[in-house]
């Protein structure tokens, strides 16, 4: 079965959007024949664009440091530290001394591994941490979060902007907002990533 895709013009005309459904109605499809289909919206192939530029300028001023330390292992060792000020001690002087045993840590476990960006992982990131993923638990028991796919077929375009404003807090939050003043910069600077590209 072909899948096909089609524009609509005024007057309820339906015309081909691609070169692929323009070969199938012209070979495969006689004058009068009658086609019947299931049809949907298909997201705005100009906002998905948008979104990878926004995505790209994210990866542009992310500079990777560290990681040897999860951000769970973080907070529970600062966790624990403010739990033992709370039962008398300097809480600074806790929180300093949880800090270098952290360093201490992370130095042990990142050795001599050089770190590198890698965009799919980075990519990965942002969507579950924007709150699009699948929840999958492996055999050792652990769950690991796996981010959903955001492929046309796979995500409408109202989820798709959801999608969208999320990435935008979570790269605002932990990334781009050291260097914009505001989300609605970070847009206009996405846009002219954008606009460069094409």
């Amino acid at each position: 079965m072909a899948q096909l895709h089609l524009i609509k013009q005024s007057q309820g005309i339906l015309i081909p959007a691609t070169q692929e459904t323009s070969d199938f109605l012209q070979s495969k499809c006689k004058l009068g024949a009658v086609l019947e289909a299931d049809y949907k919206l298909v997201r705005n192939p100009a906002f998905h664009r948008r979104y990878f530029a926004l995505l790209n300028l994210g990866f542009e001023y992310w500079e990777p440091t560290g990681g040897a330390i999860s951000s769970n292992e973080r907070r529970l060792i600062t966790g624990y530290a403010k739990y033992l000020a709370a039962y008398g001690g300097s809480e600074s002087a806790l929180l300093d001394a949880a800090e270098q045993y952290l360093d201490r840590i992370a130095e042990k476990r990142a050795g001599s591994i050089s770190l590198c960006k890698s965009f799919d992982a980075y990519r990965a990131w942002v969507i579950v941490e924007a709150g699009h993923y699948d929840a999958i638990q492996l055999p050792d028991g652990a769950l690991k979060k796996h981010p959903r796919s955001i492929s046309f077929a796979s995500m409408d375009e109202c989820e798709f902007q959801e999608l969208y404003k999320a990435s935008l807090d979570v790269l605002w939050r932990w990334i781009l907002s050291r260097s914009f003043n505001s989300q609605l910069e970070v847009e206009n600077a996405a846009n002219q990533l954008l606009s460069f590209a094409g």
